[in-house]
């Protein structure tokens, strides 16, 4: 069976966001209060690897490498040949997301669910982005767009628990965490929510 990379990347981004979240819930010792990671030291990944020049300095203008740039081109053109062509889309609005082009991403995302409005990698990636900015009023609506069609998808109710615990609502978080938990225990999902709880 032939690998397809939007398998890859569906992937890629369930386990950006579980740790992005992960980060976000930790407890500080003396209070509730939750904390959001604010790492500002660029990963390093595949995709962030080809956005620093030879010698390790941060993207500029100056100093974006060729192949990354290259890479955005030809993404661009095929996207532009074939507006339906949606894995060329989630790759390209991949690689702005990683890339701190965000609200440049969203629209992409947007446009690959117009197509495919059951995409789950897609509702993740957006749930990425708006966990990240902040704006969590959306970042929930797009986890409950997944449950919509797919009511016990563990990773869109433990992100409805974390993005509860990080405004201070725990009885929610440990609520849809429980749930998380009794439909698979075992999941790597269902890990991740017994351990939140249990910091809760």
């Amino acid at each position: 069976m032939k690998f397809k990379p939007i398998y890859f990347y569906g992937i890629l981004v369930v386990a950006a966001v579980a740790l992005l979240i992960v980060v976000g819930i930790q407890e500080t010792s003396n209070s509730t209060e939750v904390l959001i990671s604010n790492d500002q030291s660029m990963p390093d990944d595949d995709v962030h690897k080809q956005l620093k020049s030879p010698g390790g300095n941060t993207p500029g203008k100056e100093n974006v490498s060729e192949e990354y740039k290259k890479r955005v081109a030809a993404l661009e053109e095929k996207i532009s040949n074939n507006p339906a062509d949606t894995v060329s889309m989630k790759e390209y609005a991949d690689l702005l997301s990683a890339s701190h082009k965000m609200n440049e991403a969203i629209p992409y995302y947007e446009k690959i669910l117009q197509i495919n409005s059951k995409r789950t990698d897609v509702y993740f990636s957006l749930a990425f982005i708006y966990y990240n900015k902040q704006d969590f009023l959306k970042c929930e609506e797009v986890n409950d767009k997944v449950l919509s069609y797919d009511p016990e998808n563990q990773m869109a109710l433990y992100n409805i628990g974390a993005i509860a615990a990080t405004q201070g609502d725990y009885n929610k978080a440990k609520d849809f965490w429980i749930k998380v938990v009794s439909i698979n225990s075992e999941s790597e999902t269902g890990k991740l929510a017994k351990e939140s709880l249990g910091r809760l």
